[in-house]
């Protein structure tokens, strides 16, 4: 099983009441217990549930006097899977964050918890610090993705193949969605379709708000779930 990378201060520590209270949903007890005490090293965090599969967290929910407003999640458990998981904490509890914390990566399975609604996916192998940036970019800003996970988005991005959801965007936005899909920057997407810095921001803010996402992630997750660009 992989581990982190950085030994865990186990000093018992005075929990503040503005403290986010995080949970961990994972089969495989060490490791969480580890993960536990590397949260609660955290300043301004507290690992207050733990649940060893998605079924377990319902039960324990029912329980808490606070419910956590992060949840780290595994994908592959027994008896109720990440998958499944999120699926009920989007039903039930829509106010609680997720952040998938997995040792997949395939491009796939980032994809489809992201389309699922996770705020971040994190591998268990990642450096402790870039847990806490997580944990602390997900609680202020709402998501935080890592460059595995924006490569897997993006990677083999091909031409679209579907005309239905076309008549709905001019020829110049879908060919600015288009490059969105890839790694250019904004920048190089300008140079590339011979306008200003201006304009392009002009056309992400147009469809950002025709499309109500947030951000350059849910732009590219639209594109896909569309078929406007294929995976």
């Amino acid at each position: 099983m992989t581990t982190f990378s950085k030994e865990v201060n186990q000093t018992n520590k005075t929990i503040s009441m503005e403290n986010c209270i995080v949970g961990v949903v994972d089969d495989h007890v060490l490791f969480a217990q580890s993960l536990q005490g590397l949260i609660n090293s955290f300043d301004g965090f507290e690992v207050a549930l733990m649940a060893r599969n998605g079924n377990d967290l319902i039960n324990k929910l029912s329980t808490v006097n606070k419910e956590p407003s992060i949840i780290l999640l595994d994908i592959n458990m027994p008896i109720m899977n990440g998958f499944e998981t999120i699926a009920w904490l989007n039903e039930n509890k829509p106010n609680i964050k997720v952040i998938t914390l997995s040792m997949d990566d395939d491009e796939e399975t980032i994809i489809k918890m992201l389309k699922a609604g996770s705020k971040g996916y994190l591998l268990k192998d990642i450096h402790p610090d870039t847990l806490h940036l997580a944990l602390t970019e997900v609680l202020t800003k709402g998501h935080f993705y890592t460059d595995n996970v924006t490569t897997a988005l993006l990677r083999g991005v091909s031409k679209k193949d579907e005309e239905s959801l076309l008549e709905n965007f001019s020829s110049r936005e879908l060919e600015f969605m288009e490059l969105a899909c890839s790694d250019k920057t904004y920048k190089e997407i300008a140079n590339e379709m011979c306008l200003s810095p201006k304009t392009i921001d002009n056309y992400r803010d147009t469809l950002f708000k025709k499309l109500e996402v947030k951000s350059r992630i849910g732009l590219v997750l639209y594109a896909l779930k569309n078929k406007i660009v294929n995976n």
